[in-house]
């Protein structure tokens, strides 16, 4: 297994997850870290699931901080319409429910197959595909109503 072509996703998905660059690497260490001691023959699931509880246990050990702050503190000319977007599409995101925008992060972000995230879930390709396209129009609602209050 090429530790490599895994990397760079799960912590895309932890960082989305958690909202802090540091705190995503540290939990993406420590999810390889525990693969390795396993001996899964289904790697990018696994290590999926792996992310997914350290990122739960962290919620549980500590509230999550905001990025909303710590851009704030970044902003320079020339950025603030790059800080607006993300505040627009994080806002979007929040509006959908937790497990429903860890499925539009692997979709989208983590570009994994949709057989894949049924897979993870436990559901259909089909359920999967109803709960994507469902999301994506409240997103594009979302979105819409915020490049109109801008």
């Amino acid at each position: 297994m090429d530790i490599e072509n895994y990397y760079d996703k799960i912590y895309r998905y932890i960082c989305f997850k958690v909202n802090n660059k540091s705190l995503a690497e540290d939990l993406t260490q420590e999810t390889f870290l525990r693969f390795l001691k396993s001996e899964s023959k289904e790697p990018e699931r696994y290590l999926y699931t792996i992310a997914r509880n350290l990122c739960i246990d962290e919620f549980r050990r500590i509230k999550p901080v905001s990025t909303e702050d710590e851009e704030m503190l970044v902003v320079s000319e020339g950025f603030e319409d790059e800080i607006l977007e993300k505040q627009t599409i994080s806002g979007a995101l929040k509006k959908l429910s937790e497990e429903d925008r860890e499925i539009v992060i692997l979709r989208f972000v983590n570009e994994e197959p949709v057989g894949e995230i049924a897979k993870m879930f436990g559901i259909s390709r089909f359920a999967l595909t109803r709960r994507l396209n469902k999301a994506k129009s409240l997103l594009k609602e979302e979105l819409e109503r915020g490049s109109h209050e801008r």
